[in-house]
């Protein structure tokens, strides 16, 4: 089942390939960034990129148009998700990032409402079928990469809803 992307208006509008230097329409110009990044990655379940990636990626390429977003906006964008907590860089050198088009907490707030749904309160799951499973296999967490579930994880540990625990064969998790 291949869903196909709904390219914002934007996205057909050349200018939207440089950034304004006004103020007011360079906030809205990189929230509409900022909302295709995450739109575009959820639809394409993408967990993690390099910037090399993302720049030749049809994201920010648009072949029909012959435009390109330049590599320092691109920094732009991605640091703007960065303060929305929607991107964590993986490297010192900022060329590779994890991309969260949802937060951890939200992710969180998805599995353990699952668990909870489903009876498993006071139940042990390794991390590969929380994420691989028959059973998780119509939820939306279902094919999250494991550094995402681990963050996601982690905030309901937090909330003392689960603990992440070692089992025989790697990382699991005893929710509450």
């Amino acid at each position: 089942m291949a869903m196909s992307f709904e390219w914002p208006w934007q996205y057909r509008f050349p200018p939207f390939f440089t950034l304004q230097p006004n103020v007011d329409t360079r906030q809205k110009q990189l929230a509409a960034w900022c909302s295709l990044v995450l739109s575009f990655c959820r639809l394409h379940k993408q967990a993690s990129m390099t910037v090399m990636e993302a720049q030749e990626s049809p994201l920010f390429n648009n072949v029909k148009l012959q435009r390109k977003l330049p590599m320092e906006s691109i920094q732009v964008v991605l640091e703007e998700l960065r303060k929305k907590g929607n991107l964590e860089w993986l490297d010192k050198n900022k060329s590779s990032f994890l991309i969260m088009w949802r937060r951890p907490e939200e992710w969180g707030k998805l599995i353990y409402q699952w668990v909870s749904r489903s009876g498993q309160n006071n139940s042990v799951f390794t991390l590969y079928e929380l994420t691989n499973g028959e059973d998780t296999e119509d939820e939306e967490f279902h094919g999250l990469d494991e550094a995402t579930l681990l963050r996601a994880l982690q905030a309901l540990q937090q909330e003392h809803k689960a603990e992440i625990i070692t089992i025989s064969d790697g990382r699991g998790v005893k929710f509450f």
